[in-house]
């Protein structure tokens, strides 16, 4: 099954061709970090613009590298939520067209979904069910419990900053330029991780949920400071890197001690994070639970991960293309 992903959820205008859920055979991503770098984050209604400019050539570059035909495609995919609003609607608008116009299935897909499926992607052996997973990006962080393909159910989430908005503003503390997570990454690799002594915030006692603002706020009062005004900043940027994946890795311990998994999924845009693979790694090899992390190109943003998604969700995701529309809010939990 040939499938067509179209994925505009946020800044990043991607189409994608997959067969089987796995295969991919095109991925296009285009983002649009030149035209919000100015501004030090998205402007949504630049955003939107962007990809009406720019999501026809997408789809015809997609389908020029899959060598493969829009009558040739099984069915269309989209996101449907969460997101941008006005951005999700250029998606799911050119997604009802191409569905409608060649009689094709379409899909509508959640895009934390998404996310949790790019771990299926150009893969000979899929995550075995049931799993965890830990999705991590700039607008969300979760631990999710995955039965199947249609029955996920979430488990621990972020109170307040996720993950990755907690990277983009301490960056921005560190002075360092828009897209503020992928730099501080690279800083903190000629940092001392133990140099200063963040926080590790629990919401409450026994759960599984995650925030980060405390510690956000924790690394502004101290670069405000006189020991703050005198560190090195890449010991500023590990000693934060290595509070967040504390926390992201001691919640996931507590996910294991209270259910059975047979393998760990992270994902989302923080999964590219160096210090995050490495420090998954280590911890599969340590407890001998396999670990699935998609490539880095899979890791942010992309259509490919739609696509997969909706080849799994077929029972519950396909839609009529004539009554489908963007919901910016969308439930994670799957319709039965």
């Amino acid at each position: 099954m040939t499938i067509l992903g179209i994925e505009t959820s946020c800044d990043d205008t991607a189409t994608a061709i997959v067969r089987d859920g796995r295969d991919v055979l095109a991925s296009v991503s285009t983002n649009q970090d030149a035209f919000h770098a100015k501004y030090g984050g998205i402007v949504p209604e630049i955003a939107s613009r962007q990809h009406v400019a720019l999501l026809s050539a997408a789809v015809d570059d997609a389908l020029g590298r899959a060598e493969i035909a829009l009558r040739d495609l099984d069915a269309i995919a989209v996101t449907r939520g969460p997101g941008l609003i006005g951005s999700l609607v250029v998606g799911v608008a050119a997604a009802k067209a191409l569905a409608f116009a060649l009689n094709k299935p379409l899909y509508a897909i959640n895009h934390l979904h998404g996310h949790i499926f790019a771990a299926f992607l150009d893969r000979d052996h899929e995550p075995p069910y049931p799993f965890l997973a830990l999705l991590v990006s700039g607008g969300h962080s979760q631990l999710v419990d995955v039965r199947s393909a249609t029955s996920m159910h979430v488990i621990g989430r972020t109170r307040d900053d996720a993950a990755g908005e907690a990277y983009d503003k301490t960056a921005r503390l560190l002075g360092l330029p828009y897209p503020g997570g992928p730099r501080l990454d690279a800083l903190a690799r000629g940092g001392n991780p133990k140099a200063h002594a963040f926080p590790r915030h629990r919401p409450d006692i026994g759960t599984l949920d995650l925030s980060f603002s405390g510690l956000k706020t924790s690394v502004r009062y101290f670069l405000e400071s006189d020991e703050g005004k005198r560190a090195n900043p890449a010991d500023v940027a590990a000693s934060f890197q290595a509070a967040v994946i504390d926390v992201l890795m001691a919640r996931v311990d507590s996910a294991f001690a209270r259910g059975e998994y047979r393998a760990l999924v992270v994902s989302g845009g923080v999964a590219a994070n160096s210090e995050l693979q490495s420090r998954v790694r280590a911890w599969s090899a340590a407890r001998n639970v396999p670990a699935f992390i998609p490539p880095p190109k899979y890791c942010t943003d992309n259509a490919a991960m739609i696509a997969a998604a909706a080849y799994h969700q077929r029972p519950i995701a396909r839609v009529d293309p004539l009554t489908l529309s963007a919901d910016p809010n969308l439930p994670f939990e799957p319709a039965a």
